[in-house]
C-alpha cells in the first residue's frame, strides 16, 4: 500500500508540473499575441506603498511562516523595470524578512501580465542559546537568492488565470539549498457587493519541493475594499493537501488590514 501510494503521489506530481508549465507557456504566447497594440507601448512609472498589519505572518513558503502578529511594508517604484523592496517585521519589533526584488515587466496591460523578478533575501529567526546555564535569545540571519516568473491572462474583465514559478537557492550550508514552487492561480476581482464596496477572491493550488521533500497545497485570499479608499481587509487560508515537508500546522489562516498608496507619473519628453 505504501509503494502504491508513493507511486500515485509521484505520478500526480509529474502531471501537475507538466500541466502548470504548459499553461505558463500557453499564457505567455497568448499574452504576446493579444497584446500587440499601441496601448501596450504606453508604460507609466509608479510609486506604490502597501502597509499590511496581520495577526499571523504567513509566508508563501509555509515553513517560513512567522506565526504571530506582523507588519509588512512593500514599495514599488519604476516603469517596465521596477525595484520592489519588502520589509517584514514581527509587531514586537524583531525583523522577519528583508526582500529586495528587482522586477521587469515584459507585458503589463488590461489583457495580460508577464513579469520576471529576482532578489536577494535575508531571513531572520530567533534561536535560544544556553551558555553557563543561562538561556538567551539571539537572532540568526540566513540568505537566499530567488527568481520567479508570473503570467496572468485576463479572460474577462473580472476573471483571470495564470501560472507562477519560483526558485530559491539557500546560500548557507545548513539550510535548504534548492526550493521549487509552482502554482496555478485564478482571480475574481471587482465583484460589487454594493455601490461602494467590492471584493476579490484569489484561489490557487501549488506544488512545493524543498531539496528531496515535496508537497501539494492550496490557498485562497478573500479581500474587501471600498472605492477610492486606501484601507482594505483580507483573509487568507492555506491548506496542506499532501506533504513530506515539516511545516507545523496543516491549516494556516490570517486576517490583514492593508493600507495602500498608489501614485503614477509619466516622464515628459
Amino acid at each position: 500500500m505504501t509503494i502504491i501510494h508513493k507511486r500515485n503521489v509521484h505520478m500526480i506530481k509529474n502531471v501537475f508540473v507538466r500541466i502548470t508549465l504548459t499553461i505558463l507557456l500557453l499564457l505567455s504566447i497568448s499574452s504576446f499575441v493579444f497584446s500587440q497594440n499601441a496601448d501596450s507601448l504606453k508604460v507609466a512609472n509608479t510609486f506604490n506603498t502597501t502597509i499590511t498589519v496581520t495577526n499571523k505572518g504567513i509566508s508563501s513558503i509555509p515553513n517560513l511562516t512567522l506565526g504571530k502578529p506582523a507588519a509588512i511594508i512593500v514599495m514599488t517604484m519604476g516603469g517596465k523595470l521596477k525595484f520592489e523592496p519588502e520589509f517584514r517585521f514581527a509587531l514586537e519589533g524583531k525583523p522577519w524578512m528583508f526582500i529586495f526584488w528587482g522586477r521587469y515587466d515584459f507585458l503589463n496591460n488590461d489583457k495580460s501580465l508577464i513579469k520576471l523578478r529576482a532578489n536577494p533575501t535575508v531571513i531572520f529567526k530567533t534561536l535560544s542559546v544556553t551558555n553557563n546555564n543561562v538561556t538567551t535569545d539571539i537572532q540568526r540571519a540566513t540568505r537566499t537568492l530567488t527568481a520567479d516568473l508570473t503570467t496572468t491572462f485576463h479572460l474577462t474583465r473580472k476573471f483571470a488565470m495564470g501560472g507562477y514559478y519560483m526558485y530559491v537557492y539557500g546560500i548557507e550550508k545548513d539550510i535548504v539549498k534548492n526550493t521549487h514552487y509552482i502554482a496555478l492561480r485564478t482571480s475574481l476581482s471587482n465583484l460589487m457587493i454594493s455601490k461602494e464596496i467590492y471584493m476579490g477572491f484569489n484561489p490557487a493550488v501549488y506544488y512545493l519541493k524543498m531539496d528531496k521533500n515535496h508537497g501539494f497545497y492550496s490557498n485562497a485570499t478573500l479581500t474587501f475594499a471600498k472605492k477610492n479608499f486606501p484601507l482594505s481587509v483580507a483573509a487568507l487560508v492555506n491548506k496542506t493537501i499532501h506533504t513530506e515537508i515539516p511545516v507545523g500546522e496543516n491549516f494556516l489562516w490570517n486576517l490583514s488590514l492593508i493600507y495602500t498608496i498608489n501614485k503614477k507619473y509619466i516622464k515628459q519628453k
